[in-house]
């Protein structure tokens, strides 16, 4: 089986400065979607203090100032991965610099939000965390085979087990639509993009892998009521996030461990295709309470065919 846990040295309670200490990225460059906020900016910490260096995509350039003020290695370049020519002006822009790309971390996302749409009609969370990264992708293949050996890593969630692609009505132009079945739809793509990117892409030398980071709250949950948050039991009797990685409830430095890990780890060598959790080669979701693991549907190979065909079209 291929979803098969192996050897791994972290676990849930590593933190991604953890991982970073056992790498060297020197004179390597990396991309982080997202990379100033939430798990995304603990991701693009780790890799800059590993050597990397780190451009990040912003869609609010100023935000993006403030939160990376200080730290070195870090070019902050403007991009809207709900804008189709933002992407391709960005991609456009890194391909005239002919760099090599060993490291494409797709980080940036929403959640549970009310209905929206991007400039060509598709429903918002599909368009931000599936459509925007599998353009971003699909523009940058050139560098990522200069890098020989490049990996691209897309940040899903646990989520998708709340539901699977519907492709009959991907955009809920029938079905009423419903935040928690959008995003958990927008997160099974993020796994099904990994799982066909790297069928397609491995000849080339590059690797795709997609992971839940954990149960974290920042401002990814900006769209969740106090109701929703006290319905995870998310916040202790004082109102601070609960740690506990055993039952999946982390850091955001915690839950950037799986991103740096999926980037740089040796033992991920001559693989692809996988979902991680935990610095770890996640099962098959068993059905449990537990819910740990990757849903059968979210790496089913024809899904995944089907879904990049489509998204090729769309």
């Amino acid at each position: 089986m291929r979803q098969q846990p192996i050897a791994s040295p972290y676990n849930a309670h590593s933190t991604a400065s953890e991982v970073a200490r056992e790498i060297d990225l020197s004179g390597k460059t990396a991309i982080v979607t997202g990379g100033y906020s939430g798990l995304g900016l603990e991701t693009t910490r780790a890799l800059v203090d590993a050597g990397a260096s780190v451009i990040v995509p912003a869609r609010d350039v100023a935000k993006a100032e403030a939160a990376l003020d200080g730290l070195t290695g870090v070019e902050i370049v403007s991009m809207d991965l709900m804008d189709r020519r933002s992407v391709e002006t960005f991609v456009a822009s890194f391909l005239q610099r002919d760099l090599a790309l060993p490291i494409l971390i797709n980080s940036a996302g929403v959640m549970a939000s009310p209905l929206f749409r991007d400039g060509d009609g598709h429903e918002g969370q599909f368009a931000t965390n599936h459509l925007g990264h599998f353009r971003l992708v699909k523009g940058l293949w050139p560098a990522l085979a200069k890098a020989e050996g490049a990996r691209v890593i897309s940040v899903s969630s646990r989520g998708h087990q709340i539901a699977g692609v519907d492709f009959d009505d991907i955009d809920f132009h029938v079905r009423p639509y419903d935040r928690w079945i959008a995003y958990g739809q927008s997160k099974t793509a993020n796994i099904l993009f990994s799982v066909e990117l790297d069928r397609r892409s491995a000849d080339d030398g590059i690797r795709a892998f997609s992971l839940h980071p954990g149960q974290i709250l920042t401002n990814l949950a900006r769209h969740l009521s106090n109701e929703d948050i006290a319905g995870f039991d998310a916040l202790d009797e004082h109102g601070n996030p609960i740690v506990d990685p055993d039952k999946g409830m982390k850091s955001p430095e915690q839950g950037a461990a799986t991103s740096v890990w999926a980037a740089t780890t040796p033992l991920l060598n001559g693989k692809g295709g996988l979902y991680l959790e935990d610095c770890n080669i996640a099962p098959l979701y068993s059905g449990d309470a537990a819910r740990k693991g990757v849903a059968s549907y979210a790496i089913d190979p024809d899904l995944a065919r089907r879904l990049w065909d489509l998204s090729d079209r769309l």
